[in-house]
């Protein structure tokens, strides 16, 4: 029991660290590559933004990674709970989400989603309800995949 306790932690950190990885890539590809919307650090120089962006990239990518790392170990082990791992996923990116949208651009200012609009209102609708509905969807499958094994 203790050891199928272990591999479900497994399977939920994974997950998360997949999803904080997979949105901040997408966050940082699409929004501050692609859009040019913003930087990770917009209160100084376009050069320090850049850099920032860099860092933060650099970031994405060693949670994704490790993410799958770790996804790869537990299929190799044959341990992945497929409908967990989906669920942290899920939530993982959510919580990315909401937390760059309420702490990251609100609270410390860090940037906004975007400049030069009248009403930034609709935008932090948008990113903040993407969030919440992936934390919604993450939760219904974590417990999901809990209530499935029960049933069994």
């Amino acid at each position: 029991m203790e050891e199928k306790l272990t591999y479900n932690r497994r399977n939920s950190f994974s997950g998360v660290l997949f999803g904080f990885g997979l949105a901040a890539f997408v966050d940082e590809a699409v929004f501050h590559q692609l859009l040019h919307w913003h930087h990770f650090y917009d209160l100084s120089t376009t050069s320090l933004g850049l850099i920032s962006d860099g860092i933060f990239h650099a970031f994405s990518w060693f949670a994704t990674v490790g993410g799958l790392f770790l996804l790869a170990d537990l299929r190799r082990r044959k341990q992945m709970v497929p409908m967990l791992w989906l669920g942290m996923v899920c939530l993982g990116s959510g919580v990315f989400q909401v937390y760059d949208g309420v702490i990251q651009h609100k609270i410390m200012r860090l940037h906004q989603i975007r400049y030069d609009v009248d009403n930034l209102l609709y935008y932090d609708f948008v990113w903040n309800g993407i969030g919440a509905v992936l934390m919604v969807i993450g939760i219904l499958l974590v417990w999901l995949s809990r209530r499935k094994k029960h049933v069994q």
